[in-house]
C-alpha cells in the first residue's frame, strides 16, 4: 500500500512538473495576448467606444472565443490527432498520409495544405517576438510620454540579443520559463480580480447573448472587431504543436487550471477598468497595476514577451528539420545545443533570417498596434489548415461518418473562416505581410519537393541496374582497395552515379561496398530495432536502409556501426563515404516550368551538404559531382 501512494505521489509531481514546463513553452504566446488585444478592439480601426453595452460585447465575444477555439476545438478535439505522440500540422499531414489510405492525387492535396500550414506559422514566428516584445515595452509610455521615442530601440536590443544568444541553447535559461511564466499568469488573474471586485458588473458577459446582442447592433463593424479578437486566441496552436514534448494531460491541466481563468479575469478586470475610467484605453493592461508596480509590470511583461518568442523561434527550428527530413525544403545546417536534452537544436540559417526579418517589421511597423493589423491572418489560417486536415482524419481514421464530421468541424471551420474573414479586411493596412511571406515559403517548398522529383526522374534515365553492373566487373581491371566506401543514394534497384563515376574514371571498387539509402517514414520516430534494414547483394555489396522519423536527427555513423554483426564491415578509421554532389543546369526540354526551375537551382545552391545533414566525419567524406540538367 505504501509503495502505491509513493507511486501516486512521484506520478503527481511529475504531473505537475510537466505542466509547469508546459506554461513556459505551450503558453507564452496566448499568455501575452492581453498586453495588446483589449486595446484593438477598441482601436481607430473598428471605432468603438468603450460603452457600457459595446465593452460587455466584446468581453462575450473573447470568452467564447477562447472556449470555442481553444478549449473546444484545440484541447478537447485536435489534441486527440496525435503522430504516435506528436502534433502539429507536418506531423498531421504525414499521419493523414500514411494512415487515410488516400489516392496519389488526394493525397498531393493534403500534402500542399500541410505545406500551407507550415508557411503560415513561419509567418507567425516572425510577427510573435516583434508585437509581444513591441507591447511590453510600450508599458514605458504609461510612465511618461517622455519614452516613447525610445520604445523601438529597446525593443530592438532586446530582440538582437534573444536572436544572438541562441547558438548557445537555452536549456539552462529555459528551466527558468515554466517559473516566471506562473508568476506571469498569477499576476494577469491577481490585476484581474482586483478590478471585477471595483467593477462586478462586467461578469455579465459571461452569458453569450450578449455577443449575440453585440453582432445585431454593430453587424459589420462586429465583423470588423472580430479581427481583434482573434489576437486574444494567437498561440493556440502551440497547445497542439508541442504536445509531443509534454503530453496531452499536463497541457489540459495547465489550460484549464491556470491559463483559461488567469485569461479570463484579466480580460474582465481590463473591461472593469474600461467601464469606470474611459481614458485607460490608452494601454487597458498596464493602466490595471498600480502606479508603484509599473515598472516591475515592463520587466515582467518583457521577460514573458521573450519567452513566448523564444517558443516561436524554437518551434521554427523544429519546423525547419522536420521539413528538410520529409524533403519538404532544402537540407540545413543543424547543432545540437545540449547533449542530454532532445529537441535543444540551433539552425544558424533560420535563426538569422527570423532576426532581419523580425528587425524589418519592427522598424516598419514601429508600434503593437500596427504589427497587431498583420498578425492575425496568419494565426486565423493556420487555425483553419488544422480543421481541414483534422476532419479528414477523423472522417477516414476515426470513423465519425460524414454526419458527426460535418457538425463537429463545419462548425470549427465556419468559426476559422470567420475569423479569417474579418482580417483579411486588414490587408492594406500590413495583413499583405504574413500572406506575401506564407506565399514565398509555400512556393519554395513545393518547388523543392517538385525539382526533387525531376532530379530523381533525370537519374532514372541511363542508369545501371546494380546486378548488370556486378556481372561486368573485370576483376583484372579493377582495383579493389582494402576498406569500406558507403555511397549515399536512393537505391532503386540502380547502382548511384558517384559509384559509376568512380569506377568510369578511377576503376575503384572497394572490397566492401555499402549502398546506403536514408528514408523517412511518415512517423516522428523510428524505433532501433526497425532503424536499419540490410540485404547482401554479393561481391562484397551490400545495401543498407537506414531509417529516421521527422523527428529525429539522423546520424549515420552511429547508426552504421552495430551493422558489422550483421555483415556489413563498418570500421570507423577505414570507412570512406562517397556523396553525390550534383550542380543543376537548365535543360533544353526542362521538366519544370521556367521560373520553378530557376527557384529550384536557387534553393539547390543554398542546401548545406548531405555530409553536415548526416553527420559524416569531415574528414572521411568524399564529394564527387555531376551535372544534371532539369
Amino acid at each position: 500500500m505504501p509503495r502505491n501512494g509513493t507511486s501516486a505521489s512521484v506520478s503527481r509531481r511529475r504531473l505537475a512538473g510537466l505542466s509547469l514546463a508546459a506554461l513556459g513553452v505551450v503558453f507564452g504566446d496566448i499568455g501575452t495576448s492581453p498586453l495588446y488585444t483589449m486595446k484593438e478592439c477598441f482601436s481607430e480601426f473598428t471605432g468603438l467606444k468603450p460603452t457600457h453595452e459595446d465593452v460587455l460585447g466584446i468581453l462575450s465575444l473573447i470568452t467564447w472565443t477562447l472556449i470555442i477555439v481553444v478549449t473546444l476545438k484545440y484541447v478537447t478535439v485536435v489534441m486527440r490527432a496525435d503522430n504516435r505522440g506528436e502534433g502539429g500540422v507536418l506531423a498531421l499531414m504525414a499521419l493523414i498520409a500514411r494512415r487515410a489510405g488516400l489516392p496519389a492525387g488526394r493525397r498531393n492535396f493534403y500534402v500542399m495544405l500541410g505545406m500551407a500550414g507550415a508557411a503560415l506559422f513561419y509567418g507567425d514566428s516572425l510577427l510573435t517576438p516583434a508585437v509581444t516584445v513591441l507591447s511590453s515595452i510600450e508599458g514605458l509610455n504609461v510612465a511618461t510620454p517622455a519614452f516613447q521615442p525610445l520604445v523601438v530601440p529597446i525593443a530592438l536590443g532586446v530582440l538582437v540579443a534573444l536572436f544572438s544568444v541562441q547558438r548557445f541553447g537555452t536549456g539552462g535559461v529555459g528551466r527558468l520559463f515554466g517559473p516566471i511564466t506562473l508568476l506571469w499568469f498569477s499576476t494577469l488573474l491577481l490585476l484581474g480580480l482586483w478590478q471585477i471586485v471595483q467593477t462586478p458588473q462586467v461578469l455579465a458577459a459571461l452569458w453569450p447573448l450578449y455577443a449575440v446582442d453585440f453582432a445585431i447592433r454593430h453587424r459589420f463593424v462586429a465583423f470588423v472587431a472580430l479581427g481583434a479578437v482573434t489576437l486574444a486566441v494567437t498561440g493556440a496552436e502551440a497547445l497542439y504543436t508541442d504536445m509531443g514534448h509534454f503530453g496531452r494531460k499536463p497541457i489540459r491541466l495547465a489550460w484549464f487550471g491556470v491559463v483559461l481563468p488567469a485569461l479570463l479575469a484579466n480580460y474582465y478586470g481590463q473591461g472593469g477598468l474600461l467601464l469606470a475610467d474611459a481614458t485607460a484605453l490608452e494601454n487597458p493592461f498596464f493602466r490595471l497595476a498600480p502606479q508603484w508596480a509599473l515598472y516591475p509590470m515592463v520587466v515582467l511583461a518583457t521577460a514573458a514577451a521573450v519567452i513566448a518568442s523564444q517558443a516561436t523561434i524554437s518551434g521554427a527550428f523544429s519546423m525547419a528539420q522536420q521539413a528538410a527530413l520529409l524533403g519538404l525544403s532544402p537540407r540545413v545546417r543543424i547543432q545540437h545545443t545540449s547533449a542530454s536534452e532532445f529537441g535543444q537544436i540551433y539552425v544558424p540559417a533560420i535563426n538569422w533570417i527570423q532576426m532581419f526579418g523580425v528587425a524589418i517589421l519592427v522598424l516598419s511597423f514601429k508600434s503593437s498596434s500596427n504589427l497587431a493589423a498583420a498578425y492575425g491572418i496568419a494565426v486565423t489560417g493556420t487555425m483553419l489548415v488544422d480543421s481541414i486536415l483534422v476532419s479528414a482524419l477523423a472522417l477516414r481514421v476515426w470513423k465519425w461518418g460524414w454526419p458527426l464530421t460535418i457538425l463537429v468541424f463545419g462548425g470549427f471551420m465556419t468559426v476559422d473562416a470567420t475569423l479569417m474573414s474579418a482580417n483579411m479586411l486588414k490587408f492594406l493596412e500590413g495583413g499583405w505581410v504574413p500572406l506575401a511571406m506564407a506565399i514565398t515559403i509555400f512556393a519554395a517548398m513545393w518547388t523543392w519537393m517538385k525539382g526533387r522529383m525531376a532530379v530523381a526522374a533525370r537519374e532514372q534515365e541511363g542508369s545501371l541496374p546494380m546486378e548488370t553492373l556486378l556481372s561486368s566487373i573485370n576483376p583484372s581491371r579493377v582495383h579493389r582497395p582494402q576498406g569500406t566506401a558507403v555511397y549515399l543514394t536512393a537505391f532503386s534497384g540502380n547502382a548511384p552515379n558517384c559509384l559509376l563515376h568512380n569506377l568510369k574514371h578511377n576503376e575503384v571498387l572497394h572490397e566492401q561496398v555499402v549502398l546506403l539509402t536514408v528514408e523517412v517514414p511518415d512517423e516522428p520516430y523510428v524505433p532501433p530495432n526497425a532503424r536499419a534494414h540490410v540485404a547482401h547483394l554479393g561481391k562484397g555489396v551490400h545495401h543498407v536502409v537506414l531509417r529516421y522519423g521527422f523527428m529525429e536527427q539522423p546520424d549515420v555513423p552511429r547508426d552504421l556501426a552495430p551493422l558489422a554483426e550483421r555483415g556489413v564491415p563498418v570500421d570507423p578509421m577505414r570507412t570512406s563515404y562517397f556523396v553525390g554532389r550534383n550542380s543543376f543546369v537548365p535543360a533544353t526540354k526542362p521538366l519544370l516550368p521556367r521560373w520553378q526551375e530557376k527557384l529550384f537551382l536557387v534553393l539547390a545552391r543554398l542546401a548545406s551538404s548531405a555530409g553536415d545533414f548526416f553527420g559524416l566525419p569531415a574528414n572521411r567524406v568524399v564529394e564527387l559531382g555531376s551535372r544534371i540538367e532539369i
